[in-house]
């Protein structure tokens, strides 16, 4: 009898590397970037000292609705992505999977994500519908407006808030910094990934920052990151945390000037590779965020 109830899975597990592929799990780089940030918010709204259970929590909620984002992504733009070189082949665009079973999947890790939610309290379910209605609004975004961009760093920030509320904290200046901190570093940064396939998206109808910026993108990436750091300076200032916070920050500055060195020839590639290097601007302002709240408890601190 459990054979029989195993049938119907065992069945699909062929297809298994289509779904991951569909959901992005073999590309892990946007659950990284929307983890850092996260991560950030949970240790300054726990004062440095954020509960296990928030912790794995907020994790496991990056990773399931990142890859329902991708899903979701991918369902609205199952007509456009084969028009693109560097999407043609996603499962949706190729027909390894069905519009049908594509939401299916999405509903399948939404309902994953739910699952977590009452382990928290009340307040957080209800701001958990702002991270959905995001994550469900930036896909046609852009088809009607230049700046989807700034739709997914609103979608990819409202962890932020919600790291907050989850440990009894009210959104205040602290948080909203943060987010419009993150906000700024999330359209530098999608705007070089936007990059990677201007040409093909000016032929196929789709808008970006990357089209509407044109041969300002690079000096409209550089300020955006600029006031990133900015914020982040100000908000160190505001936590008062000790000098590894503010010595990730020099360090960040550091690698955006890498990413603007491999930008300049606005090759494809290279923009990939600048964009994929975000990843460790996020470690290294973690690690300095982790460490200026250690810094600070500690007598050498002062």
């Amino acid at each position: 009898m459990i054979a029989d109830l195993l049938k119907p899975v065992l069945a699909r597990l062929p297809r298994l590397p289509d779904f991951i592929a569909l959901a992005r799990l073999d590309r892990p780089i946007g659950i990284w970037l929307l983890l850092w940030p996260t991560l950030w918010a949970v240790y300054i709204a726990g004062n440095g000292t954020p509960s296990a259970r928030i912790l794995i929590l907020f994790t496991l909620g990056v990773v399931l609705m990142r890859s329902a984002g991708c899903v979701i992504n991918d369902w609205a733009d199952r007509n456009v992505d084969g028009l693109v070189s560097r999407t043609k082949d996603r499962p949706l665009a190729s027909g390894k999977i069905t519009p049908r079973e594509a939401l299916i999947f999405f509903v399948a890790l939404v309902a994953a994500a739910a699952l977590l939610l009452p382990f928290l309290n009340k307040a957080t379910f209800y701001w958990s519908f702002g991270a959905l209605g995001l994550a469900m609004l930036y896909p046609f975004m852009k088809r009607f407006t230049h700046l989807p961009q700034v739709v997914l760093g609103a979608a990819f920030s409202w962890a932020i808030p919600m790291a907050f509320v989850a440990q009894g904290e009210t959104p205040g200046p602290v948080c909203w910094l943060l987010y419009a901190a993150n906000l700024c570093w999330t359209v530098a940064y999608d705007t070089q990934y936007a990059m990677v396939d201007r040409d093909d998206d000016i032929e196929a109808g789709i808008k970006s920052t990357a089209i509407l910026f044109g041969d300002m993108d690079l000096l409209i990436i550089g300020s955006l990151q600029a006031m990133f750091l900015l914020a982040l300076w100000m908000l160190g200032n505001r936590l008062g945390l000790a000098w590894p916070f503010f010595a990730s920050i020099a360090g960040a500055a550091v690698l955006f000037g890498v990413q603007y060195r491999r930008c300049e020839s606005r090759e494809p590639s290279a923009c990939l590779s600048a964009f994929l290097h975000n990843h460790w601007v996020g470690a290294l302002l973690f690690a300095g965020l982790f460490l200026g709240y250690l810094f600070k408890t500690l007598p050498i601190a002062g």
